[in-house]
C-alpha cells in the first residue's frame, strides 16, 4: 500500500461527498495503491449513512471523543507507507496524490509538506505556503509556520519509530505536535509549495463556534507539551527565538480573539501573561516581533497589558 488518505468524520454531513469525491478524482489519477479511511468518531447526523455509501472506503468507528483520538485511530489502522490526514469538511486537488507520492518515491522523505488555499466563508481565498527544504533557515521558518497535520504526507514507520501521537481530550492537539516535528526528520524533508488542499474556513468548527468553550484554554497545556518536547530534544535554545514568536502569536494574537469574545474567556489574558513570563520573560524584545508592522506589535502589547490582572487559578 502506497498512501492512506484517513479522514475523520464528526457530524460532517453536509460535507463529507465533497471531500471524499475530491480524493477520489485523486486516486484516480494516481498510478499506485492507496486505502481511504474515513473514521466516525460518533456522528449524531447522517455522516455514518454517508461514509458507507463510498465504494472503494473503507468505513471505520472511533468511539473515544476528539480529533486527537481519531487520527491515532487512523494512524493505527493505516496499512500504506506514507499516511495523509484530510479534514472531512476540506478538499484535495486531482493532481495532488500523484504529485505528493511522486515526490515521496524521489526522496524517500519523512515529512512532505504541502501548500493549502484557505477559502473563507464570505468567498475570499489567500495562500499558505508550504516551508520549502531550499530555503535559507527552512527549519526556523518551521518552527514558527504552525501547520496542520492535512498540510503534511507522513511515513509511517518513520512516525510510528519515534512514538509520535496527538494528545487526546484537548483541541489545539495539533499544536503540541507538529512544529516539533522537524526536530525528528534527520534531513528527510521535502516540500510541495503547490495548493495541493483546500482548506474551508468552517465556522461550525470546534475552533471557530460562537459559544464559550472551556476547551479555548487548551491552548496552553498544547503550549507547553509542544516546549517540553523540544526541551527533551535539547532544542529549546536552538530555536528559543522561534518558539517565544510561535508563544506570542498564538496567545496574544490567535486565541487572545476568542478571550475576549466571552467574559468567561477574559481569564485566558491572565493566564496568558503568567506563561509568557514563565517560558519567555524578556519576549518584548523578540527579533521576530520587531520585524512585524507596527499596527501588529500594537495589537500584541494591547493584548497584554489592557485586560484587568486576574490570578489565573
Amino acid at each position: 500500500m502506497d498512501i492512506s488518505i484517513v479522514i475523520p468524520v464528526f457530524n460532517a454531513e453536509k460535507y463529507l461527498r465533497r471531500c471524499v469525491d475530491s480524493v477520489l478524482l485523486a486516486v484516480k489519477n494516481f498510478d499506485g495503491k492507496v486505502e481511504i479511511l474515513l473514521i466516525d468518531n460518533n456522528s449524531a447526523d447522517g455522516s455514518l449513512e454517508v461514509a458507507r455509501k463510498f465504494e472503494g472506503a473503507s468505513v471505520l468507528q472511533c468511539h473515544t471523543a476528539g480529533a486527537a483520538a481519531v487520527r491515532n485511530y487512523g494512524m493505527a489502522h493505516a496499512h500504506g507507507k506514507y499516511v495523509w490526514f484530510i479534514d472531512a469538511d476540506d478538499e484535495i486537488t486531482p493532481d495532488s496524490i500523484s504529485l505528493l507520492m511522486g515526490t515521496a518515491r524521489a526522496t524517500d522523505a519523512n515529512l512532505i509538506m504541502l501548500g493549502a488555499k484557505r477559502i473563507y466563508a464570505d468567498g475570499h481565498t489567500d495562500y499558505l505556503s508550504a516551508v520549502r527544504p531550499d530555503e535559507p533557515n527552512f527549519k526556523s521558518r518551521f518552527v514558527r509556520y504552525g501547520m496542520g497535520p492535512w498540510q503534511c504526507l507522513i511515513k509511517r514507520t518513520w512516525w510510528n519509530k519515534n512514538g509520535f501521537s496527538f494528545r487526546e481530550g484537548m483541541i489545539h492537539e495539533d499544536m503540541e505536535l507538529m512544529s516539533a516535528l522537524i526536530l525528528y526528520v534527520d534531513e528527510k524533508y521535502a516540500a510541495i509549495d503547490k495548493p495541493l488542499y483546500l482548506y474551508y474556513q468552517n465556522d461550525e468548527s470546534v475552533l471557530h463556534k460562537g459559544k464559550f468553550s472551556e476547551h479555548i484554554f487548551d491552548i496552553f497545556p498544547a503550549l507547553s507539551g509542544l516546549y517540553e518536547r523540544f526541551e527533551k530534544a535539547g532544542a529549546v535554545e536552538v530555536y528559543h527565538d522561534e518558539l517565544e514568536w510561535f508563544f506570542i502569536w498564538n496567545l496574544l494574537i490567535d486565541s487572545a480573539k476568542d478571550f475576549a469574545k466571552f467574559p468567561e474567556g477574559h481569564i485566558g489574558f491572565a493566564r496568558s501573561r503568567e506563561m509568557l513570563q514563565k517560558y519567555f520573560p524578556d519576549w518584548r524584545k523578540n527579533r521576530f516581533l520587531k520585524q512585524k508592522p507596527l499596527k501588529l506589535r500594537a495589537r500584541v502589547l494591547l493584548n497584554f497589558y489592557s485586560f484587568p490582572r486576574l490570578r489565573a487559578s
